[in-house]
Formats: structure tokens, sequence, C-alpha cells
């Protein structure tokens, strides 16, 4: 049961608004997958995207006014990765993006979210940080432009350039996450 006091929900609450739109957000994927496989670049497929992907911005618009809990901050990473990385391999399946993309920014997800995993057993939520927000924005974007018929069928080249620069954002913010892993480790050792 969510426990709200003074209009925000507790940390530990589960059934809030926000999570249910995350929820919703994950049963879309499997619907967004069959669009694109079966329209391909389309307008319907490109507005079902920009539809989905801006439940992501919404739903964290609701947990900041209503109190960010902890099962959000497992859910809504778990959303996107489910969305973004399927979305990306029915692109790829179809022939509409390159694999090699799809591989490195599925390779950082599931190195992150061990990462993330492992620390949270210490007891350490690891926030998301403004460049992750920025690379999950872009890979949005990105196919976005490689789903609607004005960029995917006369203009593909810049969807995948949008694309080239979400993995290297998806790399660097992996990377940043990493390194502070080191850092805060190195922080905690006795002084020699």
């Amino acid at each position: 049961m969510a426990t709200k006091v003074a209009g925000k929900f507790d940390a530990s609450a589960v059934a809030t608004p926000a999570n249910a739109i995350t929820v919703v957000r994950i049963l879309a994927t499997p619907l967004m997958i069959l669009l694109i496989v079966h329209l391909q670049v389309s307008w319907v497929a490109g507005a079902a995207w920009a539809a989905v992907a801006s439940t992501d911005f919404l739903d964290g618009w609701v947990a900041r006014r209503q109190g960010a809990t902890t099962s959000g901050a497992f859910l809504d990473p778990l959303a996107d990765k489910l969305l973004v990385i399927g979305a990306l391999a029915a692109l790829a399946g179809v022939g509409l993006a390159s694999w090699l993309p799809v591989i490195l920014i599925g390779g950082r997800e599931a190195v992150i979210s061990i990462y993330r995993s492992a620390v949270a057993r210490h007891g350490v939520s690891i926030p998301a940080r403004p460049l992750a927000k920025l690379k999950t924005a872009t890979q949005d974007v990105a196919i976005g432009l490689i789903l609607l018929p004005l960029t995917g069928l006369h203009h593909l080249w810049i969807g995948h350039y949008v694309l080239w620069a979400s993995v290297g954002l998806a790399l660097l913010s992996g990377a940043q996450y990493l390194l502070d892993s080191a850092i805060a480790g190195r922080n905690r050792l006795p002084a020699a």
C-alpha cells in the first residue's frame, strides 16, 4: 500500500502514479516492437514511438512532484532499457539500423545493470546522471528519426548519425558510472 505524507509518496511505496506510467511503458514495449516490424517507417510507427517515448519524461515529472520511490528507481531504467533495446533490435532486424549500435548499447546497459545490482546489495542507490538522461533522450530521438517517413525514407542517415551519437553518449556515461565507482571505492580505503 502506498503511503502518502504531505502530498508525497514514501520512498518505499510501490503503487504510485509514476510507477503505473512506467508499467504501461513496459507493457507497451512488445506492441511497439510489433509496430516497428510490421509498419517499419510510417507515420503510425513514428507517432506511436513519440507517444511511448514521451512517457519517460511524464513518469519522471510525476515522480518528482509526488515523491521518488525505490521501486521507481528500479522500474524506470528497466522500462527505458526494454523499450530502447527492443526498438533498436526491431529496427536492426528489419534492416533499418545496424546491429553494432544495438550490441554496444545493450552491452553498456548490461554492464551498468550488473554494477547497479552489485552496489544495491550494499544499500547504495545509483541515480541517473545527466549524461545518462541525455543518452536516453538521444536514443529516443534517433529511433523516432528512423521511423518517421520524412527522415526514415529520404534521409535515413540523419537517424543513423543521431544513433551513433547516442552510442557515444552511452559509452561515455557508462564509463562515468564506473569511474565514479572506482573513485568512491578508493576513497573508502584506509590511507597507506
